[in-house]
């Protein structure tokens, strides 16, 4: 359906026609994206300029301006009518009358109106007042009235604009980065806000206003299409939600993806995902291009009054062969070239990793176009620059984005495309998948300080989970995928040999610790043949803290690296050839004998709660600044009886008592004493709330022995109450 063909239907101007053709335009046009915003910004425009053309006969000095969205003519299905109505201020009766008999049809139609009535000079003082009146007001543009007065507005405006730059742009900056602190990064977030969010649209928008400043400018390249791509979504997002909604919600996900024509949803995250990048990189480069402005302007009248009125020349230190820092970026030597250096990129990042400092983004832009590619295998020079990089801590992501804006990290690692921007459908992870392995790598330069071989430990950490963009098992992907690259980078048989074998086995010491029995000879024997050498430990130990520590504060705690630990002391002494047998059976202390002689006394269960602080968990030798307490101390005793652990269990999980620890053993009893009891020395927390009385634990735990309690039927009740969020999947981390 055409433009031009929804504008006809519209013509008689009113609500009615208006109305039919938007609702035509809306469910029988194109997919969402700019030719269905223009057609229906078009539509709008022609409606109201009719409204205006019937209600203003007679009234002079007097415009209808669309500002902000729709002064952009982004208009999505439910946007707000951003709108001005201009006038000089010689006749306010009929103004206000002719505001009446634009506003009222707006609202009798159901659409969200955002309105004003304001002279030239009202406008501008309140613009002067209002950061974000003022924005909204860079994007004016005339619909219906005296076009002199709108153009003579924007001029002003614009004027204005750049004229209060300095002070401007700084209050813009801050207004990003609080709504950034609020709203988090849209590029990692399962249940963005697409306008909101840092990468989303109003940052988008904020670049516009700081290039109209003449100030600055943004990178252009894919600035363009990535807002559009985010508007495209916002378009689909509204027409499947019937609402005026940003935040694209995990429920919605599916339709907004069939309706754009994507595969699923996590193709749909991953679109987003790339496109808040753009938007977010850009930012990060253009704020910091005015702040460098803005500092060269408060220090150049008193330098040229020092210098007798010349130009000081820019500082230029050198940081490696090639690469110098300059008014806080690293940008490239005078005699760099990057088409006879194809160590260059690498050099320049780790030098600007090395420093904590940005790597200029036309010194990037320069290597991705000019670069000669590595050889194959990689020259030393090269891996050795990449180690270096990884292991730079913080810094390292800033400039790693910086390679990447342009390409360059899938032009060293093809592979990296693969899990590029690719979402991880887990609450328990904060990041994407690439953005994780670069997390994993920072936290791992921590610990380079305990290992033998760092530069193994680093690149296993970048690739550990470089097998999320294959299907299967990610682990058993990785490792083939790991090798591979491993030998490419030049490492030798020994060290590839490594390297896969922890990407392969980066998962084994936490779920071993955390999911099985460690006094069991052969679950440490079976670790310790996976592991094969203490070199090969000692790496995996260190990759295992660093991926739960980038995956979220909720994969990591003292109880899992106290369990990890000794797991690992155990793995280490069978590696050493101690065997792994199994642990003395301690005596029962006299509050278990005492339980069980009740037990047996009553042939019922007994139990008791006690607090059971956790001690200082000890990682690496140094003891956890905030040991996490381990819960409490469930201890019951139970004639022996065929399914006890299965009701013990199931009454927990009924209770939402999570089990951190967990020891069943016979008790012997005293001589003369008859009957089999067995023990449950279990470490249980409540989930959330507080803890369930003991009497009332062992109440349904008599019942579930008996039969009376339908364990299985309160457990469908309770998640048929609380159903789990659909497309939210709980994998390992």
């Amino acid at each position: 359906m055409t433009s031009t063909n929804v504008t006809k239907e519209a013509e008689d101007s009113g609500p009615s026609g208006y109305a039919a053709a938007r609702l035509r335009l809306l469910t029988e046009g194109t997919r969402s994206g700019p030719p269905r915003r223009t057609a229906l910004a078009d539509l709008t425009d022609d409606w109201l300029t009719g409204l205006f053309t019937a209600g203003a006969d007679g009234v002079r000095g007097v415009s209808l301006v669309a500002v902000g969205g729709y002064g952009r003519a982004e208009l999505s299905p439910r946007s707000d009518l951003d709108l001005l109505l201009l006038h000089d201020g010689s006749d306010p009766r009929a103004v206000a009358a002719l505001a009446d008999r634009l506003w009222y049809p707006v609202w009798d139609l159901g659409l969200a109106l955002d309105h004003s009535v304001r002279t030239p000079a009202e406008a501008r003082r309140t613009a002067g007042e209002d950061l974000k009146v003022h924005l909204g007001l860079l994007d004016a543009r005339h619909l219906a009235g005296d076009l002199g007065l709108t153009t003579s507005l924007r001029t002003a405006v614009l004027a204005d604009w750049r004229n209060q730059a300095p002070k401007r742009l700084p209050a813009l900056q801050e207004l990003c980065a609080e709504r950034a602190e609020r709203q988090g990064e849209l590029q990692y977030l399962l249940e963005p806000d697409l306008k909101e969010a840092r990468g989303g649209l109003r940052d988008a928008t904020a670049l516009r206003a700081v290039a109209a400043s003449w100030l600055a400018d943004a990178p252009r390249e894919g600035l363009a299409e990535a807002r559009r791509r985010l508007l495209d979504v916002r378009d689909a997002l509204h027409l499947t939600t019937g609402r005026a909604t940003d935040r694209l919600a995990l429920q919605e996900q599916d339709q907004v993806a069939a309706e754009l024509g994507l595969l699923d949803a996590d193709t749909l995250l991953r679109q987003v995902y790339e496109a808040a990048r753009v938007i977010a990189y850009a930012g990060d480069v253009t704020w910091r291009e005015v702040g460098r402005v803005l500092r060269s302007r408060a220090v150049r009248p008193r330098l040229r009054g020092l210098l007798g009125g010349g130009k000081p020349a820019a500082e230029r230190s050198p940081l490696a062969e090639g690469v110098v820092e300059q008014d806080g970026e690293v940008v490239l030597a005078r005699t760099a070239r990057p088409e006879r250096d194809p160590v260059l990129p690498l050099r320049a990042a780790a030098a600007a990793a090395q420093a904590g400092l940005p790597l200029s983004p036309h010194a990037v832009r320069r290597m991705a176009t000019t670069a000669r590619p590595l050889s194959t295998p990689w020259p030393a020079e090269a891996r050795e620059q990449l180690v270096t990089l990884l292991g730079s801590g913080r810094p390292t992501v800033q400039v790693w984005e910086a390679l990447e804006a342009e390409g360059l990290v899938t032009g060293l690692l093809p592979d990296w495309d693969r899990v590029r921007c690719r979402p991880q459908r887990n609450a328990v992870h904060l990041w994407t998948v690439d953005r994780h392995l670069i997390e994993t790598a920072v936290r791992a330069s921590e610990f380079t300080r305990r290992v033998h071989r760092p530069d193994l430990l680093l690149v296993a950490a970048l690739l550990h989970d470089i097998g999320k963009g294959w299907p299967g098992d990610h682990s058993v992907a990785g490792e083939v995928i790991a090798r591979d690259v491993a030998a490419r980078i030049g490492f030798d048989h020994h060290d590839v040999t490594v390297i896969a074998a922890l990407v392969r086995h980066h998962l084994l010491l936490v779920e071993t610790a955390t999911r099985r029995d460690l006094d069991d000879p052969a679950t440490v024997r079976a670790v310790a043949e996976a592991v094969g050498s203490q070199g090969t430990l000692e790496l995996l130990h260190a990759l295992t803290e660093a991926d739960a520590l980038a995956t979220g504060p909720a994969a990591w705690s003292s109880w899992r690296a106290s369990l990890v630990a000794d797991l690992v002391k155990r793995v280490s002494a069978v590696l050493n050839g101690a065997d792994p047998a199994g642990p003395e059976q301690a005596a029962p202390t006299a509050h278990q004998e005492r339980l069980a002689l009740e037990a047996v006394a009553t042939g019922a269960p007994v139990l008791s709660l006690r607090a059971q602080p956790e001690p200082p968990a000890e990682t690496h030798g140094e003891p956890l600044d905030e040991p996490e307490p381990l819960g409490v101390e469930l201890l019951i005793a139970v004639p022996d009886q065929p399914g006890v652990l299965a009701a013990v269990a199931g009454v927990l999980a009924v209770h939402r008592l999570t089990v951190r620890t967990a020891e069943l053993r016979a008790l012997d009893l005293p001589a003369g004493v008859d009957g089999s009891v067995l023990l449950l020395d279990w470490r249980v927390a409540a989930e959330y709330g507080s803890l369930p009385q003991a009497a009332r634990l062992r109440a349904d735990l008599v019942r579930a022995l008996d039969g009376s309690l339908d364990i299985a039927g309160r457990l469908a009740e309770r998640d048929a109450a609380y159903p789990r969020r659909r497309g939210v999947v709980a994998p390992p981390p």
